[in-house]
């Protein structure tokens, strides 16, 4: 849409209906009052009148209706609302100019079938023929003047802002970019040397018990290097783990003394599903590890026709747990997980002191399915679960 047609393009119904009142009674009254010069000037002069609607859509033609009222003498006053609309709407100030000039011409040929010849009176007619016109014309350029800045000042305003909301994303980024490489710097660097050195462990042992243990370290440690350059967005790719390497979590968990039964489920999730899933066994497994040391632990997946259900069940721990510092904050990150999935996640405390963790992921696309907020079936015990 043009500026020109935004400029003449109707307002609301109301205020528009009450406008169009005024702008059509007024004029047609004064008509009605005033003493035609002949015949004919006022059947003209009322016509023009009732087309002054014709200007909010067509204000040139509203215009040209009113010129054979102004020769007729009785047309000044519809001419000067449509005038005003024409300045308003014009695009340009030489097509006002012409409007203006119209009006002079016009009522100049009037004039010179019933003017004397006085001069002064010519002179007066003349300058009244273009004063009064200009008026409500130039009147209707500074409304439309008026309009084109508030516009441009708004569309300034919201260029700046969205300025200001770029240089805050680029911050942003520019800030998680330098924590990114501060991380990997920092926990690559030690978690490489603690490879380098499993491996130089294995390499050199002769006993084929720390030999095993020393591969099961270097293992870990570059699946931890991967995982973490996969979630720090370094990689290009997410995180690989989902639902086919539960098996192979649930063996190195086996392999390092926890006592885990594990029941699958043949299902076929979206990538999503089947990363949350595995984040949810994993960091199950890495709670109850940590919060019940020596306590058997089951994990279970089951599938109904709208989720898959993983259940982890762990029982009484047998010793006390080495790390008793609070403040984790995985369980809320893992809930968090969950609820972007589209699933919920239900912790509970059982009678015998063991604790079960239980999430419900939808089973087809998480994308048709909205999240729902977590639920909670009470607190652990023993210090929050990291």
């Amino acid at each position: 849409m043009t500026r020109w047609a935004r400029l003449c393009r109707p307002g609301p119904v109301g205020r528009r209906v009450g406008l169009e009142v005024l702008a059509v009674g007024l004029p047609l009254l004064a008509v009605l009052m005033s003493y035609p010069p002949s015949p004919w000037a006022l059947p003209v002069a009322i016509a023009a009148c009732l087309a002054l609607p014709l200007r909010l859509k067509w204000p040139w033609l509203a215009f040209a209706l009113c010129l054979p009222a102004l020769y007729g003498g009785l047309g000044w006053p519809p001419a000067l609302v449509a005038l005003f609309r024409v300045g308003m709407c014009a695009p340009t100030v030489r097509l006002v100019v012409a409007a203006v000039a119209a009006v002079f011409l016009t009522v100049q040929v009037a004039n010179q079938f019933g003017m004397d010849e006085v001069l002064a009176n010519q002179i007066m007619s003349a300058l009244f023929s273009v004063v009064v016109p200009a008026g409500p014309a130039a009147l209707g350029v500074l409304v439309r003047l008026r309009a084109e800045l508030s516009a441009t000042l708004a569309e300034r305003d919201q260029a700046r802002r969205a300025e200001l909301h770029a240089r805050l994303d680029s911050a942003r980024a520019d800030e998680r970019a330098r924590i990114t490489r501060e991380i990997h710097d920092a926990v690559g660097h030690n978690t490489t040397l603690i490879a380098v050195q499993a491996a130089a462990l294995s390499a050199t042992t002769t006993d084929p018990t720390a030999r095993e243990t020393a591969d099961h370290l270097r293992r870990l440690a570059k699946q931890s290097l991967a995982e973490m350059r996969a979630a720090l967005g370094l990689t290009g790719t997410d995180s690989p783990q989902g639902l086919p390497e539960l098996p192979a979590l649930i063996a190195q968990a086996q392999a390092a003394g926890v006592d885990v039964e594990f029941t699958p489920v043949a299902a076929t999730p979206s990538p999503l599903i089947s990363r949350a899933l595995y984040r949810v066994v994993q960091e199950a497994l890495t709670n109850a590890v940590k919060h019940a040391p020596g306590a058997p632990i089951t994990v279970t997946l089951t599938r109904d026709a709208a989720h898959i259900v993983a259940t982890v069940v762990n029982g009484t721990p047998t010793r006390p747990p080495a790390d008793l510092t609070p403040g984790g904050t995985g369980l809320e990150g893992l809930t968090e997980r969950v609820r972007t999935a589209g699933g919920t996640l239900t912790t509970t405390n059982l009678p015998d002191g063991g604790f079960s963790l239980r999430a419900a992921l939808p089973a087809h696309d998480p994308s048709k399915v909205a999240p729902t907020p977590p639920t909670s079936g009470g607190s652990h015990p023993l210090p929050t679960r990291q």
